[in-house]
């Protein structure tokens, strides 16, 4: 059910959202402001049928209009940057933002889950609202994007470096979602299991903003290819070494190597896909690739399910994959220059 959940979203945002967005004048800032305005909407409605059947359908407008922020803001991204090497630092700190206020947000929303659940949607509501008013700080001079889209722009989105990083991208995601059914079906099975899992989703989340801290001091240093191929690498070694050692230690170190490095690869991905996808067709190309990654990671997160593996496999099988997808990388004919 899960799984299903969190792959619907995209079958409404696939065929719909990415066109409407590139199509509309000023159709970026114009879908986060209503996006955010929605949302709050939603989650005012949400308040007086917490306990209601209605919930569900609302929680599932929730989620796309999620998902049509997160293509809406990636798209905008390089609009708001001076050049092409200031991506990957932008990304990262909206991704490291948001991490800082998940966790901050997290405190009050807990004490007022405490009192009453619908206190805590109220606060969502608010911030939602707030985050309507300060979208509307964004540039306006975001134009429609032509109707048409020339063979240039074409052999841009469908050249081997968008290509050669996207599969590395379907990889890690893969990869990612494999572990992370992986581990929570292991671990319960375990004693203490679910107190196990909690700590590994813990230092997850932590790596992951470590990740978005460090990326823009990454690129600097490195490319982009670069960035991608130590995401595998380092994956590739620790899944290897898990898998020999075996033990929550290594299950719970692997999750969190996992997701880091993910996020390091992740946005590498986006600025390669920002500086080389045309602009006309930006977020559709966001959505697409999105599309495939979350049915990636929900096919392997199934696979997960499916096959009950024991812990030291599964994390040999995340090392071999990775190995296997650092080969490809490395020897596919992709250059991304530094600067």
């Amino acid at each position: 059910m899960f799984l299903a959940i969190s792959l619907a979203p995209f079958a409404v945002i696939a065929p719909f959202i990415g066109p409407v967005i590139d199509r509309v004048p000023g159709g970026r800032r114009i879908t986060v402001l209503i996006v955010n305005v929605l949302r709050c909407i939603t989650i005012v409605l949400m308040i007086p049928r917490i306990n209601s059947v209605a919930l569900f359908p609302l929680a599932f407008i929730s989620l796309v209009l999620s998902r049509t922020y997160a293509v809406s803001k990636t798209a905008l991204v390089p609009i708001l940057v001076s050049s092409d090497q200031e991506l990957v630092a932008a990304n990262g700190s909206l991704g490291l933002l948001a991490g800082l206020i998940g966790f901050g947000a997290a405190v009050p929303a807990g004490l007022l889950q405490l009192i009453d659940s619908r206190l805590t949607l109220s606060m969502s509501a608010l911030m939602f609202g707030l985050a309507g008013l300060v979208s509307l700080q964004l540039p306006r001079h975001v134009a429609t994007t032509p109707k048409t889209i020339d063979d240039a722009e074409i052999i841009e989105l469908h050249g081997s470096g968008v290509r050669h990083a996207a599969l590395s991208m379907m990889l890690l995601r893969g990869i990612i979602g494999f572990l992370f059914f992986h581990v929570a079906f292991w671990l319960r099975d375990e004693r203490a299991g679910t107190a196990w899992f909690a700590l590994a989703l813990g230092l997850s989340s932590l790596a992951t903003m470590i990740a978005n801290a460090i990326s823009p001091m990454l690129r600097r240093l490195i490319s982009e290819r670069t960035m991608m191929t130590v995401s595998l690498t380092v994956i590739s070694v620790t899944g290897v070494l898990s898998g020999v050692f075996g033990g929550i230690t290594a299950g719970i170190v692997l999750i969190a190597v996992c997701n880091g490095m993910g996020s390091i690869g992740r946005l590498a991905f986006e600025s390669i896909i920002q500086r080389e996808a045309p602009d006309a067709n930006r977020a559709r190309t966001f959505v697409k690739f999105e599309t495939i990654n979350q049915l990636v990671w929900v096919g392997s997160g199934l696979a997960a399910v499916v096959f009950t593996f024991s812990g030291a496999v599964g994390f040999a099988i995340v090392g071999v994959a990775s190995a296997t997808g650092l080969i490809y990388f490395l020897s596919a004919d992709f250059v991304v220059p530094k600067s």
